[in-house]
């Protein structure tokens, strides 16, 4: 569409077109409009000018309005009134109270707690439509960076340049054992790193941020840890480990609700003794929304009460 083929007509003159054919006069429409006769009647003329065609017939007693200007009429109620509908809503997205937000962030995150801050957020905003997407690290910063997220919720010790991380929480690795296993059997709080060197593991792939991390201390150390199942869910490799396949190496946050309390002992990983920092990531520079800011402080805030308690 060329900007050509739209008429300049502000959505004033609409109203006064809308009132003078309502009115059938100008003196009527004037008052109803607050303003004087001559004034209307400019804006009348202009109007016409701009459509090239005539919306009014006049003589010295009456005003009548043209087929013209009946279609006309027609158009700028509906033009209107959509405006004023959309006025409305963008009042409600400013006030957080429509919209949608996306956020990005890994599968035990959003199992908990980002469930039950979903439902404090929809408390007071239930207009506001909430998508979550799962994803491992990598899928979570480059679905904020290319705009599928509003903001993410990961691992931020190692971002890129062109993201933005407010820290959350400090999480632990743990080692998950499963309770048949022996290293299980007296329930030590923890294990060091080299107990686990010829043991079989359960780990998400090799291109995963925590794969990566514990590889790398491995190596320091001069060894190398030996896996035998690889999956891409936090899910699949919890129920892996309570059925005895594997040990797990996961931050503390991982660790699942009371109901899977059976099926394995945590022990914090030492020597070394490595954490991960989760928070907020946002793509540098860009605008989060009413509604995704909100979401953005109730999470911070959250958050900050957990780590604090």
């Amino acid at each position: 569409m060329h900007p050509s083929d739209i008429p300049d007509i502000r959505a004033r003159e609409l109203l006064t077109v809308l009132a003078l054919a309502e009115y059938g006069s100008f003196v009527a429409a004037a008052a109803y409009l607050k303003t004087s006769q001559p004034a209307l009647t400019r804006t009348i003329k202009r109007v016409e000018r701009v459509l090239g065609v005539t919306l009014f017939a006049r003589n010295t007693r009456r005003v009548e309005i043209t087929a013209a200007g009946r279609e006309f009429v027609a158009v700028a109620e509906r033009m209107l009134n959509d405006l004023k509908h959309t006025v409305r809503n963008l009042s409600e997205v400013t006030n957080e109270q429509r919209g949608r937000i996306t956020i990005a962030t890994y599968s035990s995150f959003a199992i908990n707690p980002l469930v039950f801050l979903v439902r404090r957020y929809r408390e007071t905003r239930p207009m506001v439509e909430i998508r979550i997407r799962e994803g491992r690290q990598s899928e979570i910063v480059e679905d904020v960076r290319n705009g599928a997220a509003d903001f993410g919720i990961g691992y931020v010790n190692s971002l890129p340049d062109m993201m933005e991380a407010v820290p959350l929480r400090k999480e632990p690795l743990l080692a998950l054992i499963p309770l048949s296993h022996p290293l299980a059997a007296k329930k030590r709080p923890r294990v060091r790193l080299i107990e686990l060197k010829d043991e079989a593991l359960v780990s998400a792939p090799n291109d995963t941020y925590l794969r990566r991390l514990t590889d790398a201390a491995a190596v320091s150390a001069g060894f190398n840890l030996h896996y035998t199942v690889i999956v891409d869910r936090l899910i699949s490799i919890l129920h892996h480990v309570c059925a005895g396949v594997g040990i797990a190496i996961l931050p503390s946050g991982c660790l699942p609700d009371r109901q899977w309390g059976e099926g394995f002992h945590a022990a914090q990983l030492t020597e070394p003794a490595m954490s991960v920092s989760v928070g907020l990531i946002t793509a540098r520079g860009r605008y989060l929304t009413p509604a995704a800011s909100g979401m953005v402080s109730l999470i911070r805030e959250q958050m900050a009460k957990t780590k604090n308690a």
